[in-house]
């Protein structure tokens, strides 16, 4: 069972460590809104990992694996990407933007025009983008299947719940390294700084999606 749970820890790091439109779009707003909409963002993409996970465990694999479900998840990735790319990008280089507050300026809650007033913002960005990534399908097939042949052919129930169980916590424990690095960076960033790494983020946004097209779609 202790290897199971590290299993579910170790696999939960790496995943969702690894750099991504994610982190890039926790990186845009947490540079412009700091800890709280960082964290949304992480935690809404929980949702999206917890729902291929959960399809993956529960022996979808072969399913999520069948290519006809790339290409609608991928189109609908892709145009969140965008979306959100364009958002980045315009809130970084539009005439009169409002400046930037000073840690102890930020208001408990961002009114900016292309900002909610709450985290639901954030936390929709983080869902939508983690369930319209295709690497998670294809990595919650694989991983499944995985999964599955490492606890056992037939694998009790009460391990699978084990090892989601620790995949999840390692996941949003990640949440709150990667949000509290994201305010701390914030906290030494100029005006200047803050504008030119929102706006790169959104127009990496845009790359990603681009690539993803097509790599998909075919040149």
């Amino acid at each position: 069972m202790i290897q199971i749970v590290l299993t579910g820890l170790w696999l939960g790091l790496v995943f969702n460590a690894a750099p991504g439109p994610v982190f890039t779009e926790s990186l845009r707003r947490g540079v412009r809104g700091g800890f709280r909409p960082a964290f949304a963002v992480q935690v809404g993409s929980l949702v999206g990992d917890a729902v291929w996970a959960v399809l993956g465990l529960a022996g979808a694999a072969a399913l999520l694996t069948q290519p006809q479900w790339h290409i609608p998840i991928t189109l609908a990735g892709c145009l969140v990407l965008l979306f959100l790319g364009a958002q980045g990008t315009y809130a970084a280089v539009r005439p009169g933007a409002a400046p930037v507050e000073t840690p102890s300026e930020v208001p408990a809650q961002d009114t900016r025009p292309g900002n909610t007033s709450t985290l639901r913002g954030p936390l929709v960005a983080g869902a939508l983008m983690s369930l319209g990534s295709v690497w998670n399908v294809v990595y919650w097939g694989g991983a499944g299947g995985a999964v599955g042949g490492a606890l056992g052919e037939g694998a009790p129930l009460g391990s699978l719940l084990v090892f989601f169980a620790a995949f999840m916590v390692s996941s949003l424990l990640w949440c709150f390294i990667c949000a509290g690095l994201i305010a701390g960076l914030r906290r030494a960033m100029s005006q200047r700084w803050t504008r030119i790494v929102e706006g790169g983020a959104g127009a990496a946004l845009i790359i990603m999606a681009i690539a993803l097209a097509l790599q998909t779609f075919g040149t």
